[in-house]
């Protein structure tokens, strides 16, 4: 059975905007949500990468691994997809102004991937080459983990309150009825997946928080 962990909200920036606003639509707190439970994640790969491996370098490579699987799984093929075909075409037709902010959060979700896939293979190289790898991964780590948490806070700031005012009552339809598909399990609302538990598992019992209930 998967721990279930109810997550503290991580981007403390992102709370403070909307938590005087009551959320009308299951798709924006459904966002919302994810983009918590994602930042969490980072948070937790950052404290992990700052700590090292220590005296279990096993369970360290082995929780940091299941992290950028997770990331490569869940957000980059489920969340970032029904953002660009379904939220952002919309948006764009209701208000044309947040267009140059669209266009970067296409360019970060074309690139997120592959960014997943380059961070996969430096943390190989740290864990079968030992310390001279070790650099490489901490500086894209870092980099990575800045870069999708301004991604995120631009959705927050601009993309979302702009859909809240501007969408119709038709356009929430489709996108509540596409986004309560994806239930997330890091969210702390939905069970998991069984073909993801395992995963989930390994996550919320040796990552530290804010994700987890380890000291990995």
């Amino acid at each position: 059975m998967v721990a279930r962990v109810r997550l503290r909200h991580p981007c403390r920036h992102f709370q403070n905007n909307y938590q005087e606003t009551a959320i009308k639509h299951t798709s924006l707190q459904i966002i919302r949500d994810e983009h918590a439970s994602l930042a969490a994640m980072l948070r937790s790969m950052t404290l992990m990468v700052d700590r090292g491996p220590g005296d279990n370098p096993q369970q360290f490579f082995d929780v940091l691994r299941a992290m950028l699987f997770y990331i490569d799984e869940f957000p980059e093929r489920l969340h970032h997809p029904k953002e660009s075909d379904l939220l952002f075409p919309r948006i764009v037709r209701a208000a044309p102004a947040v267009m140059d902010a669209v266009e970067r959060l296409e360019r970060d979700h074309m690139s997120g991937e592959k960014a997943v896939r380059e961070l996969q293979h430096l943390l190989l190289a740290w864990e079968l080459l030992g310390e001279p790898r070790r650099p490489a991964f901490v500086d894209q780590c870092k980099r990575y983990v800045e870069f999708y948490l301004e991604h995120m806070r631009l959705e927050e700031s601009v993309i979302l309150p702009e859909a809240e005012k501007m969408l119709t009552d038709a356009d929430w339809k489709e996108l509540d009825a596409a986004f309560e598909k994806n239930c997330d399990p890091l969210a702390g609302k939905y069970p998991p997946d069984p073909e993801y538990a395992r995963l989930f598992t390994r996550i919320v019992m040796r990552a530290p928080a804010p994700i987890g209930l380890g000291d990995a």
